[in-house]
């Protein structure tokens, strides 16, 4: 299918004008497709030409102004509309429309638990098309409303409120009818129900959204509007044990945000639904969210995962304002709907509710993302120009940790340089002059230059339109009677920062002295009175965003007390500064192993464990240290484990312990002891098993060869969940057998049917670098089947594959040499392009942090 180029969408934009979208939609019709019928009332301001996009199983019928249209006109997806005069037109489109098992478009699942099937639209970035033809380009907004033909028992949510009008008889399924009726039935038993949607507000196509099926619902009012969260029925326990928390956060942020912007709330209902198979975090469509269900926990979870889910709800409650409010132009400036919700969403958990320590999960999570990102080849600036984003096809490679992390730490730093009360009072006049409308980068900082004298165009032109991380170094010097500090910078923008000097107490506590306020860069060389600190950190309460590097005393001081620094934030700087030098090779991945080994027992801060955690496992132990070193490194991780289970023993700490239980299942070479967990069922001391911990243990002993096809067996008929089954599939993939490989293997890439989640399970457990001979052949084919996979299979199996279904264990030439000759294949797409440019930069990477 073509790709909607930027200047094609200016061209249409020019000559037409869309009102109103009618779409029914009617999904009783089978499991493979549903019907799908719409009205597009739109206005040409002057004769020409246009087209419209659809995707169909089957183009039924199309009439222009009541002309019809030749079907068989649709060629690559797009319908033309020719000889448009001056004035208003109505399009009718009928189509038999396929359901997505990918995430993308409508898609279908049926929940394993207890049969109920569950259907959802994701229409983001270009996928509408997939559901209803429509004039698809985020600066033709238009007002939608919906009519869906459901199964009897299911509930239909949308963008506005929805009311069920009426019944279908049973028996009328056939698709026939425009879909419009007014659900008045014959009276007998029904077979459907009929559904409608009040009307939105302008909103652009990728936000219109509806979600169906028999969901177990929580609702309320706040405000004067309806709010509700919803779920599948087979999940209702575990989002009742939640529903006063996730209702408690998002009415706390709805009501800061209406402290804090001057718009209210544009749309008529809030409602959130918990969907199965999402393929992103959440989707911010207007007043109907959806977010992955993983975040409706049904096992034990740290409460970093709570922060975690609490900070996507505030993020897509942001985007109600940044994004659907007003609405980026062009995809070039998708950092206007990204790079505010998220650092809306972390800046307002602090201001409304009980995570007041968010800075430092995004931090340790986050902000590393966005570095790691900013590094590699496929680099971009937060706000690309127009020409780098041409198509659609170039726009979806964006979504990203620049556009996101790296954005939101831009934003941050504008603000800590700006001032609060300007950088609000500018997003207020962005709002005034853009609501329910389009606006660009220039548009946002004129809205800005419009409240403070400092140069924000200038500012904007160095943070957002330029590329990569900035390096800080300190130069400490001794002087008479103290000592002088110099900040070298590499790189190019400017940053407003602190610098924390800290002493080292008796105790061993490294105490604050001071702290500096710096602009960098900066002709000064700062005189300080004193003897020298034993530690100075630049960016101390991470306000921009840069590589900080510490001074020879500090990094001493850091590798052998970094836990004794007491603020959280501040301990966040230095264990990213410690990462980063790893990752460039300037400190030995030992030195960070020992490191950990004996501060990570005494952190005080969750968030700094997994972070910690995470990095040593994913990356130092899998692809930093050479493999003969690598059963040290995890040996490494089990102590430490260990040293948390002995710390929490005595119950006052659930997160910390169950973090120490999972990396010790994730690090065990034996498989005595977590075999022995998982035949007990509990943890000695706890937790008990819950069916998350289970699924652990069982893919840890699948690859150890400690467990079989028997076991996961029994494993899935205790537990037969879409969950389960994911587990199942990584379990079975993770085998180290040659049979277990190429049974996984062609579910991989000759299986059609393959969910997206369950592609990434099977992905995920099929390269282990305990089975690295085993899987060596299948190292060269990866790269080729991936590109036929991509090209076959659409954008959301693409990215999956990019992310889990190459080798990224294997740090060879033979390796490398393999993945540069799949770049040069003419039939990859762009999005496994960008993937797999990433993916050799990483292994390019750590085979230099070898040597």
């Amino acid at each position: 299918m073509s790709a909607l180029t930027r200047n094609e969408a200016q061209l249409r934009a020019r000559l037409i004008d869309v009102q109103h979208y009618e779409v029914a939609l009617d999904l009783t019709t089978g499991d493979e497709t549903f019907e799908s019928r719409t009205v597009i009332r739109f206005a040409a301001r002057a004769a020409g030409d246009t087209f419209v996009e659809l995707k169909p199983d089957e183009l039924r019928s199309a009439a222009l102004d009541g002309h019809p249209l030749d079907p068989a006109a649709l060629n690559d997806g797009r319908l033309p509309l020719t000889g448009l005069t001056e004035g208003p037109h109505e399009l009718r489109i009928a189509a038999r429309m396929r359901y997505s098992r990918t995430g993308e478009g409508l898609h279908r699942f049926t929940d394993p638990a207890d049969g109920e099937t569950y259907v959802y639209t994701q229409m983001f970035l270009d996928d509408v098309q997939r559901v209803f033809p429509a004039f698809d380009q985020p600066d033709l907004k238009a007002v939608f409303e919906f009519h869906v033909t459901a199964p009897a028992h299911w509930t239909v949510l949308a963008n506005g409120v929805t009311t069920r009008i009426g019944e279908r008889p049973g028996g009328s399924g056939d698709g026939s009818g425009d879909g419009f009726g007014d659900g008045s039935g014959d009276g007998s038993a029904p077979e459907a129900g009929i559904w409608t949607s009040a009307p939105t507000p302008v909103i652009s196509t990728y936000l219109a959204a509806v979600a169906a099926g028999p969901w177990h619902s929580v609702r309320t009012e706040h405000a004067g509007l309806p709010f509700g969260i919803h779920c599948r029925r087979s999940l209702a326990p575990h989002l009742d044990a939640d529903a006063q928390e996730i209702l408690g956060l998002t009415t706390a942020c709805y009501d800061r945000f209406h402290e804090k912007f001057s718009e209210p709330y544009p749309f008529d209902s809030y409602d959130q639904a918990f969907v199965p198979e999402f393929n992103a975090g959440a989707m911010e469509n207007p007043g109907l969210v959806t977010f992955r269900d993983d975040y409706v926990f049904r096992s034990a979870v740290t409460d970093s995962q709570r922060q975690r889910r609490a900070v996507t709800i505030a993020h897509e409650m942001a985007h109600m304002w940044f994004g659907d409010l007003v609405t980026l132009s062009w995809w070039d400036d998708i950092w206007l709907n990204e790079s505010f919700a998220e650092f809306m969403g972390y800046q307002t958990l602090i201001e409304a509710t009980r995570f007041t320590e968010t800075w430092t999960g995004f931090g340790m999570e986050r902000k590393p993302w966005g570095y790691d990102a900013d590094q590699r080849p496929s680099t971009h600036p937060v706000a690309p120009d127009a020409a780098a984003v041409p198509d659609t096809a170039s726009a979806l490679l964006n979504f990203d940790g620049i556009s996101y992390a790296k954005g939101a730490s831009a934003l941050r730093q504008l603000v800590a340089w700006l001032g609060e009360k300007d950088f609000l009072a500018g997003i207020n006049t962005h709002f005034a002059r853009h609501k329910f409308a389009n606006a660009s980068l220039a548009d946002f900082v004129d809205s800005l230059a419009a409240h403070t004298d400092r140069d924000v165009h200038t500012w904007a032109e160095t943070w957002l339109r330029t590329t990569g991380v900035d390096t800080l170094t300190p130069r400490l010097e001794e002087s008479h009677g103290g000592w002088t500090l110099t900040v070298d910078r590499t790189g190019s923008r400017p940053h407003h920062i602190a610098a924390g000097l800290y002493d080292r107490a008796p105790d061993g506590v490294l105490e604050p002295r001071e702290v500096l306020a710096l602009d960098v860069p900066s002709d000064e060389i700062l005189s300080v009175s004193g003897p020298r600190p034993a530690l100075l950190v630049l960016n101390d309460g991470d306000l921009t965003y840069a590589k900080v590097r510490l001074d020879e005393t500090s990094l001493e001081t850091a590798l052998r007390g970094i836990s004794r620094i007491p603020d959280p934030l501040t301990r966040a700087v230095v264990w990213n500064s410690l990462r980063d030098m790893v990752r460039d090779g300037e400190l030995a991945a030992a030195d960070y192993l020992a490191t950990a080994e004996a501060h990570v027992p005494e952190e005080t801060d969750l968030g700094i464990v997994q972070g910690v955690l995470s990095f040593t496992r994913a990356q130092i132990a899998d692809r930093y240290v050479t493999p003969d070193r690598r059963a040290d490194a995890l040996a490494t991780l089990t102590s430490i484990a260990r040293d948390l289970l002995r710390r929490t023993e005595d119950g006052s700490d659930p997160g910390l312990r169950l973090v120490a239980v999972r990396t010790l299942v994730d690090s065990a070479t034996q498989p005595d002891t977590i075999a022995g967990w998982l035949a007990d069922g509990t943890v000695p001391g706890g937790p008990e098993l819950d069916p998350e911990l289970r699924w652990r243990i069982l893919a840890r002993l699948s690859v150890l060869g400690a467990a079989g096809e028997a076991e996961i067996d029994e494993a899935l008929a205790a537990d037969p969940s879409a969950t389960g089954r994911e587990g199942a599939a990584h379990c079975r993939a993770a085998l180290p057998t040659a049979g277990a490989k190429a049974a996984a293997w062609e579910r991989l890439f000759r299986d059609d049917s393959l969910s997206n989640y369950l592609f990434t399970a099977t992905a995920q457990g099929f390269w282990q670098p305990e089975q690295a001979d085993l899987v060596r052949d299948y190292v060269p084919r990866a790269y080729s089947e991936a590109v036929t996979l991509a090209a076959r299979r659409g954008p959301a199996i693409a990215d999956a594959a990019g992310r889990w279904a190459l080798p990224g264990h294997e740090i060879t030439e033979a390796n490398l040499q393999a993945g540069q000759a799949a770049l040069a294949d003419p039939d990859i797409t762009p999005v496994l392009h960008r993937k797999l440019v990433d993916h050799l930069d990483d292994l390019t990477r750590a085979a230099r942090a070898r040597h």
